[in-house]
């Protein structure tokens, strides 16, 4: 049986996760990325060739959900908003478990695929339609 100390030991990894994302909040919290000129950095794919990359909204969407604008933020990328954000909750606490009982399960691959298939067509599909 593991004690209590190696568990907390080994729960370094996520809570540097957790407060590299607190320092993210208080960032956007001060930071509007939807101001020109902000301090935030642009989307490298979308700088280097004009069209929007499946994660290109993200900031702003995170952005108008710390200030309690849904519908903005929905508009600015509805599936990370939809599915993006569930997916990160679940895969942040399957890992923080995994991480206090010592265990090591993996996540199943079709999770992983099903994630590049929307990822690739919302990519496509948001640029052919002009979102």
């Amino acid at each position: 049986m593991q004690t209590v100390k190696g568990a907390f030991g080994r729960l370094k990894a996520p809570f540097g996760v957790l407060a590299l994302g607190a320092a993210g909040v208080v960032v956007l919290q001060f930071v509007d990325p939807n101001k020109p000129g902000n301090l935030l950095p642009k989307c490298p794919f979308n700088w280097l060739t004009g069209l929007n990359c499946p994660a290109c909204g993200v900031t702003r969407m995170l952005h108008a959900l710390l200030h309690g604008d849904v519908v903005s933020a929905f508009h600015f990328n509805a599936v990370m908003l939809a599915l993006g954000v569930p997916l990160a909750v679940w895969l942040f606490s399957r890992w923080t478990r995994d991480r206090w009982t010592g265990e090591r399960r993996s996540v199943p691959k079709s999770a992983g695929v099903a994630v590049l298939v929307v990822a690739a067509l919302w990519g496509v599909g948001r640029n052919l339609a002009g979102i």
